[in-house]
This record gives C-alpha cells, structure tokens and sequence, in this order.
C-alpha cells in the first residue's frame, strides 16, 4: 500500500517535528525524509510553489543528517529552517 501526498507531508512534518522537539535524531529518520521527499517529487503531487522551493532543501537536511557527527548541532542549526518547513508543510495539510 503506497501512501498518500498527504500522508507523506503529515509523515514529513511529524519527523521534523519530533526532531525539532527533542533535539536528536536516528541515520534511519534521516532516510525516511529522503525517502519521503524524492517520492513526492517524482510524482510531481505538490502543487505549492512554497513547498516545491523547501522540498530541495529538506531533501539536503536529511543527506546531511545521514553523516553528521553531531545530530544535536545538525537539528539546532536548522531551527529555523525546520520551524519553516513544518509551517509550509502544516498550510498544505488537507482538513
């Protein structure tokens, strides 16, 4: 069973989201939001204009997080870039 668009940015924020809150993060989240942005991508779902600009950028958030030594300082560093996504994520969310 494949997942929605909408499952997948729910998915996305969600880890993005966890992250952010408690400041650390496992090599396997960090594929999961790789994973779940090339898929959105591929088949061209997204819409938004906002969100097609960050999804590049999520995308290099997780590559990076993959190698990094210090997955406190990667999350910290990316505050405000994750507060960012989860926003433009969140306003794309079907109700």
């Amino acid at each position: 069973m494949s997942l929605t668009v909408e499952n997948q940015l729910s998915l996305l924020m969600d880890i993005l989201d966890e992250q952010q809150q408690d400041c650390c993060a496992e090599v396997s989240e960090y594929q999961q939001i790789k994973r779940l942005v090339k898929s959105m991508l591929a088949n061209n779902s997204i819409t938004d204009e906002q969100l097609l600009q960050l999804l590049p950028e999520i995308y290099n958030y997780g590559r990076q997080g993959e190698n990094v030594q210090n997955m406190e300082e990667h999350i910290t560093t990316n505050k405000e870039n994750i507060n960012q996504w989860i926003n433009a994520i969140s306003l794309n969310q079907v109700e």
